[in-house]
């Protein structure tokens, strides 16, 4: 991907911090938006355990918005809480720390941030607190696909995020999160798609730690 230039910077990182406010990531994944009837509801049990089953996980991602800009990068996950999304040819990155989702941008030395009990995230990183509570099964008219939509109805503003997964013996808990759709309540979709799935990684605290641009000692926070 080539380095983004000044002309383009500001809609994506727009478009960026605008997704994470609320969650993570457009793209032409179309998820039909009835309950599933022919999936059990067992699946939904499925999801759960797979996710509490990682325990870290590092994958490539392509992240795409509503106007079809594309990113692409490495994602790393480390339970409770933690998540990292390194972007190829952005000086920007995004880390949560378990208690926080913090977007830096480092050509403009500015840095967001969001709790992440505020996110559609938190389903991916809190399972238990958000997939068994506001999860949802959703058609995909495939029986090795399953889908969750996570919302919470009491606060919308919080956008929602489907989550799709693939059976496969070889993850954790046989289910491989392959990509989630994030919608904010600004009806800004975002679309995030995994690949090359590494687990049991041996991950120290500091990978989910940034430098601060606004520090002139930029030391790591």
């Amino acid at each position: 991907m080539s380095i983004l230039t000044k002309k383009n910077r500001f809609p994506i990182r727009a478009a960026l911090a605008g997704a994470l406010a609320v969650g993570l990531p457009a793209s032409a994944l179309t998820i039909p938006a009835q309950p599933a009837q022919a999936q059990s509801q067992d699946d939904l049990d499925r999801v759960v355990t797979a996710l509490r089953a990682i325990t870290t996980m590092r994958a490539d991602f392509t992240q795409t918005d509503r106007r079809g800009q594309t990113l692409l990068g490495v994602m790393t996950l480390k339970r409770p809480g933690k998540i990292r999304f390194e972007y190829q040819g952005a000086q920007m990155l995004v880390v949560s720390n378990g208690r926080s989702l913090t977007l830096v941008d480092y050509e403009v030395n500015q840095v967001q941030r969001w709790p992440i009990s505020n996110s559609p995230l938190g389903a991916l990183l809190d399972p238990n607190r958000d997939v068994k509570r506001y999860g949802r099964l959703v058609q995909t008219g495939n029986p090795d696909v399953i889908s969750v939509e996570v919302r919470d109805p009491r606060r919308p503003e919080f956008g929602v995020i489907t989550m799709i997964f693939t059976r496969n013996a070889a993850a954790p808990g046989g289910l491989e999160l392959t990509s989630w759709v994030a919608l904010d309540a600004q009806n800004q979709r975002t679309t995030v798609r995994l690949r090359n799935h590494r687990y049991g990684l041996n991950l120290a605290d500091s990978v989910f730690t940034y430098r601060d641009p606004r520090r002139s000692s930029g030391r790591p926070r």
